[in-house]
């Protein structure tokens, strides 16, 4: 049986033990709250969350996206999306305008403010980036970031990149 403190029935670290281990499927979930707690901790003085940042972050990526485009490629509902966009509007870092093949859809763009506010926290999260990272050697962070690739094309049904 799996055990959720990620500890083995010896109470050493899960995997260091005979004993049965958490699921890959908790460990990714288990990386993934941390790593949303310490982004939470780092970009809470400019008055945004986690998610807020993960949206922002899309958007550099890929500008002019629909809330609903922007919603799966940030992992949250598109109802959760639409009061994000509404907050990070308001504080001027998006701007919504007109799709002009679709009048009825709007698309999503950062400002200059939005683009200003990531930047301030580029060196703090590649920073947490490389503290994840850093006991994998050059080798392994490559195969991590492929092997996670291809997981997550393998679960949406998309190419790996």
């Amino acid at each position: 049986m799996a055990h959720p403190t990620g500890d083995d029935n010896d109470g050493s670290p899960a995997g260091t033990g005979d004993g049965p281990h958490p699921s890959l499927l908790y460990a990714v979930k288990q990386v993934e709250l941390a790593a949303r707690a310490h982004i939470d901790e780092l970009v809470k003085p400019a008055g945004i969350t986690a998610l807020q940042y993960t949206a922002l972050t899309v958007l550099r990526r890929r500008d002019g996206l629909s809330s609903a485009q922007l919603a799966r490629n940030s992992f949250v509902t598109a109802q959760s999306m639409a009061d994000m966009v509404t907050a990070v509007e308001r504080r001027g870092l998006i701007s919504r305008r007109r799709d002009p093949d679709n009048r009825r859809v709007l698309l999503i763009s950062l400002t200059d403010t939005g683009r200003e506010l990531l930047a301030a926290f580029d060196e703090a999260v590649d920073a947490l980036e490389e503290r994840m990272v850093s006991a994998l050697t050059a080798a392994q962070r490559r195969n991590l970031e492929d092997y996670l690739n291809r997981c997550r094309a393998a679960l949406s049904d998309q190419e790996p990149h």
